[in-house]
């Protein structure tokens, strides 16, 4: 793989990606690049603000509605389950219960606690349990 990068006055960031055979590797990478500039619309009181992927902590399903949970504040996000998940699809948002999703790119560690489950811990050190059924998908991700 060959990166080269140049500068460009007076244009936007540009990312071109050429392959000679378009697989999972490219679509990874594409992925990826997609994933960095996410970004997330949620209120705050009756204000909307946008939110980065990179700020976010993780997300919580509450009654069916969805935080956006940053270092300091909470957010609603006015989106379902379902188009969260499609969204973030790629990106490094893993679900670790059936009301949570967190983003690894904040992730301290995990260590095991009782019954098979383990605990998130992220940088702002707040800790998170992982259930059993997704043990494997933070695993294999962390």
């Amino acid at each position: 793989m060959n990166i080269i990068t140049r500068q460009v006055e007076e244009q936007p960031l540009t990312i071109i990606i050429e392959y000679p055979k378009y697989n999972e590797f490219v679509s990874g990478v594409v992925k990826t690049i997609k994933s960095i500039d996410m970004e997330f619309s949620a209120s705050d009181d009756d204000k909307q603000i946008r939110i980065p992927l990179s700020e976010i902590y993780y997300f919580e399903i509450v009654e069916r509605k969805i935080f956006i949970y940053t270092q300091k504040e909470v957010y609603r996000l006015a989106l379902t389950t379902t188009e969260l998940e499609d969204i973030t699809k790629g990106s490094d948002i893993v679900r670790i219960s059936r009301t949570c999703l967190i983003n690894i790119q904040h992730l301290k560690g995990i260590k095991q606690i009782r019954n098979s489950h383990l605990e998130a811990e992220l940088d702002n050190s707040e800790k998170l349990i992982v259930s059993r059924k997704y043990l494997k998908d933070i695993k294999q991700r962390f």
